[in-house]
């Protein structure tokens, strides 16, 4: 099947995200944490996937992405790499991995890379952690950035509101986005903070600035499931939701469960 608005068929990479920019092409971006839903996700066309720490929240059922260990992130980035030929696929480093020293850090981004068969990985945070970022980097592996809303720092926000409206954050916010760019990461995701800051970013930077809750960039990321109404209690500003399957699959599983019941599945034609 082919993708939607796909003209280029090879794998994508770090230089072809860094080319659609210059030539003014939108990147899309979207997660997946399975093999099944990554398929999808990827013969539909899609840029980039993420295998996002947000698995800790929609796949199983914590309140913020710190519960997620490097061993959970790892089988969900293998069982998404099994499924994708085209997308470049990006795995979070989860909470504790990379904060601790840039030496342990290395490490286990080595071991997410080796493990999973993954493309890039990505990293919360700006100068705080520049020194394991480049350490990663020297390891020859790709990092994204991600700046603004940083889910893995939600205790010491205390708040998911939006972030970087007051003049010296926002300052603080490109700073860390030029030290990010300088370090060598190819992409940077900006979470939640005003569109016009994340305008001047992307004029500022020459890689590629993904959006979530940021208005216009050079792409945009949702997580999959709240994108395809797969639950009810997300409803953020920046969302737009494009399938309600949360009701598509209750009528489907209840129909199954009248079926049974009635004695109506299975028919003469579903037995041997």
């Amino acid at each position: 099947m082919a993708g939607y608005l796909v003209e280029d068929e090879r794998k994508v990479t770090t230089h072809r995200l860094i080319e659609m920019k210059k030539q003014g092409r939108k990147i899309a971006m979207l997660t997946s944490y399975d093999y099944t839903m990554a398929q999808i996700v990827d013969q539909a066309g899609m840029d980039i996937i993420l295998v996002g720490d947000s698995a800790s929240n929609v796949m199983a059922g914590n309140l913020t992405t710190l519960p997620i260990t490097i061993d959970q992130m790892i089988y969900h980035a293998r069982s998404v790499a099994r499924g994708v030929k085209r997308a470049m696929i990006v795995c979070d480093m989860p909470f504790g991995t990379y904060q601790v020293n840039p030496t342990e850090a290395v490490k286990n981004a080595i071991r997410i890379m080796q493990e999973s068969g993954v493309d890039a990985l990505k990293l919360e945070g700006g100068v705080e952690i520049l020194d394991a970022v480049k350490l990663i980097l020297d390891a020859g592996i790709p990092v994204m950035g991600h700046l603004g809303l940083t889910p893995q720092s939600i205790h010491k926000f205390g708040t998911y509101a939006v972030r970087a409206k007051e003049e010296a954050e926002a300052a603080k916010l490109v700073s860390d986005a030029r030290a990010l760019e300088e370090a060598g990461c190819f992409a940077l995701v900006l979470e939640k903070i005003p569109a016009a800051l994340t305008a001047q970013v992307c004029r500022e930077l020459s890689i590629p600035v993904i959006g979530i809750g940021g208005g216009p960039a050079d792409g945009q990321v949702l997580v999959v499931h709240d994108m395809l109404g797969m639950n009810k209690g997300f409803s953020p500003k920046f969302l737009r939701r494009y399938a309600d399957l949360f009701s598509s699959i209750t009528d489907a599983v209840g129909q199954y469960i009248t079926d049974v019941k009635n004695g109506d599945f299975p028919n003469e034609n579903e037995r041997y």
